[in-house]
């Protein structure tokens, strides 16, 4: 049983960051994408079930945003220079089978962090959310950048173990088990669940 203490829907949003075709192409090719799919799906259900908020984070360009991106950027350069994952790009759409609904927050990043482009911060406070599920593509990436500025910002955070991924198994290991737990609950779909309904 999870030593995590019980979530509190009405306060709590899930993050689900980056579940867009290209980004889940970066994962190795397997049955691992369509169980890592099916999983999400239960946990926005059980989510939105319970009451909580569910938020969208993908990252997408526009033609001022590459071009303002500086040369000195190792991650973001080499996108800008190829011109790669435009907005308006299907294969940068939330997938398919997490399509968001009405009331749901949706925003659009151009860096890893799924707050530090965004007004996610504000949006959550304004509905009063305290506590942060994180999930999201890819662990070194967006999910690292976010739990370690939502810990800066005083959110609750729990890091959903298996609605994460990384290309790197290995980094991946190292930061749940490693990085996360300083800053993070972790907590798997399973968990989540059970401290939804622990009230």
């Amino acid at each position: 049983m999870s030593t995590a203490p019980a979530l509190d829907p009405a306060h709590t949003a899930l993050l689900v960051m980056d579940y867009q075709p290209a980004i889940l192409a970066a994962l190795p090719e397997g049955g691992d994408r369509e169980a890592l799919l099916g999983r999400m799906e239960g946990a926005i259900a059980d989510v939105r079930a319970n009451g909580g908020t569910i938020a969208y984070v993908r990252v997408g360009f526009t033609e001022a945003d590459w071009d303002a991106i500086p040369a000195s950027n190792k991650s973001f350069a080499p996108l800008a220079q190829h011109r790669v994952m435009h907005h308006e790009d299907p294969a940068t759409a939330i997938h398919e089978r997490l399509t968001p609904r009405d009331g749901d927050i949706i925003v659009r990043k151009i860096r890893y962090g799924g707050m530090s482009t965004t007004d996610l911060d504000q949006q959550l406070r304004e509905r009063g959310i305290t506590t942060l599920v994180v999930s999201g593509i890819s662990t070194s990436g967006a999910v690292l950048s976010t739990v370690v500025d939502a810990a800066d910002r005083d959110y609750r955070l729990y890091v959903l173990s298996d609605g994460v991924a990384d290309p790197d198994a290995e980094v991946h290991n190292v930061l749940l088990h490693h990085v996360f737990p300083s800053r993070a609950h972790i907590v798997d779909t399973a968990e989540l669940h059970a401290l939804l309904r622990a009230d």
